[in-house]
């Protein structure tokens, strides 16, 4: 099936349904966004695009990215969504890596990718208007539809093989999984839309809900909460680095989560203590939710009672995970010795189902190592408990080995964060030629406070063993992170000099 006929269909059943909103103001009915749809198929169409080609879309979040989507997807052929913020040598090898000809993108790329092979082309929404409807061209389950590439932040980036079968076991298991998403609803695209808001987009689309794009185009607390307020009933997708500025807005302005229905947040670990208070500030909006490129949204889910939930003599342990399985996938833990089976014990978090990617584009070596006989290696260390509840401790490449140990630096970070001085932190480990690794912990102090290494030692040495508080605590203004709110370690640790015995 091809994804696009959703919008089809809900455009000839409400075609004076409010759709596409800049800012607070509308813009747009469903059937003007499907005649937007069919225009920009029309024009790629007269372009020479056909069935299965890789067209890029380099946009900042607006309009024409969703018009964009859906056009593509409607004549067979494959979205490469780029982050905006992308440097053009990433951009330059990310479009040869594709074999993408064709970019929808705006003037001012143009100039920066300089690749004469590839066509440039920037869709208006104001030019975006056709009588014309085409139907979308029929497709399979195995159809390619997104091709996503990884951040690279640890090396060159990976495109991530995204069907039309995938996205559509992704949307069915949220609706069953995750929330239900009514016509009275609004999604709020204030995450990048070249990552997981923009395939949030899907399930709002079945359900005719609207579609609002901030003006600033990104994302803003105040211009956030003015939009709740007005526009009413919103659902978000939030890095949890979003959820907590979201949080500490609202505690500062004396604001509670009115206007808002539904904040959906994953992408990276959300600290014990932050997602209590986001819930005592802004109440029980919240759904945590797991997965990866590779399986898009659809690892595991905490729904929004458990969240909220405080009465369950477990509430703490089911805060601290990532929830249970989605309807559509299989989770265990395993190693490289095989399953564990034993509740608690940890290892690498393997997932299989229709929504894990059927591997990497052109490239077998990759995609080997990673699905091992269906299989999808996550690369997550993990555990689960007695009732089918995972708890990521961190991804394998991020563990923390000193003197045989192994140490996670998640853990290390949970304890920090609970020191009143420490706004955010982040673990990584340093080369020592006596030890392997030792631990050490970027710091982001809380305004009005002082930065005292030996007061955070103290602490640590309070609540976890001796071997795994940080042997060094360094004072940094800002951590670093990528456009999808992910610290990024390897910037961190590219800092560090290793530590030499003498």
């Amino acid at each position: 099936m091809n994804l696009a006929i959703w919008l089809e269909r809900t455009a000839l059943r409400h075609p004076k349904r409010e759709a596409l909103f800049l800012g607070s103001k509308c813009i747009g009915t469903y059937r003007d966004f499907w005649l937007a749809v069919c225009a920009l198929r029309a024009h790629l169409e007269k372009e020479g695009i056909k069935l299965g080609d890789r067209i890029a879309v380099y946009l900042p979040n607006c309009p024409e990215f969703l018009v964009a989507f859906y056009a593509v997807w409607s004549m067979g052929a494959v979205i490469v969504p780029l982050n905006y913020k992308l440097h053009p040598r990433e951009v330059r090898w990310i479009l040869k890596n594709a074999e993408c000809s064709y970019v929808l993108g705006d003037a001012v790329l143009s100039s920066k990718i300089n690749m004469p092979n590839v066509t440039v082309f920037t869709p208006k929404w104001e030019h975006l208007s056709t009588d014309a409807e085409l139907s979308p061209v029929s497709g399979s389950f195995n159809d390619l539809a997104w091709l996503f590439y990884t951040s690279g932040t640890t090396g060159k980036p990976k495109g991530v093989m995204i069907t039309h079968g995938m996205i559509k076991t992704m949307a069915l298991s949220y609706f069953s999984d995750v929330d239900q998403v009514y016509s009275s609803d609004t999604i709020l695209y204030a995450a990048p839309m070249s990552h997981g808001a923009g395939l949030y987009s899907i399930m709002h689309v079945l359900a005719g809900s609207r579609h609002a794009i901030p003006m600033s185009g990104g994302f803003d607390e105040e211009e956030i909460f003015n939009l709740a307020e007005k526009l009413n009933n919103i659902h978000m997708f939030a890095a949890p680095t979003m959820v907590k500025r979201l949080t500490n807005y609202a505690r500062k302005n004396t604001k509670d989560g009115s206007g808002f229905r539904t904040v959906v947040y994953a992408g990276g670990p959300m600290y014990f203590p932050d997602i209590i208070e986001a819930v005592d500030q802004l109440g029980p909006i919240f759904v945590q939710v797991y997965g990866q490129g590779e399986c898009p949204m659809g690892i595991t889910v905490l729904p929004k009672y458990q969240v909220a939930d405080r009465k369950s003599k477990k509430w703490k342990e089911r805060l601290q995970s990532v929830g249970y399985a989605q309807s559509a996938v299989e989770v265990k833990i395993g190693n490289n010795t095989g399953d564990i089976d034993k509740p608690g014990e940890t290892g690498e978090i393997m997932v299989r189902g229709d929504i894990v990617m059927p591997g990497y584009w052109n490239n077998r070596d990759a995609t080997k190592k990673t699905i091992i006989d269906g299989w999808l290696m996550t690369g997550d260390i993990g555990s689960m408990d007695e009732d089918g509840y995972v708890t990521m401790h961190d991804r394998s490449k991020d563990m923390i080995i000193s003197g045989g140990s192994n140490i996670y630096p998640r853990e290390v970070e949970e304890i920090l964060l609970l020191h009143e001085t420490v706004s955010e932190v982040s673990v990584v480990g340093r080369i020592n030629d006596e030890w392997g690794e030792e631990v050490v912990a970027f710091i982001v102090i809380e305004n009005g406070h002082e930065f005292s290494p030996k007061a955070l030692d103290k602490h640590c040495l309070k609540h976890i063993a001796r071997f795994k508080r940080p042997k060094d605590y360094i004072n940094i203004k800002k951590l670093p992170k990528n456009n999808y709110g992910k610290v990024l370690k390897t910037t961190l640790r590219e800092n560090l000099k290793p530590i030499i015995q003498s």
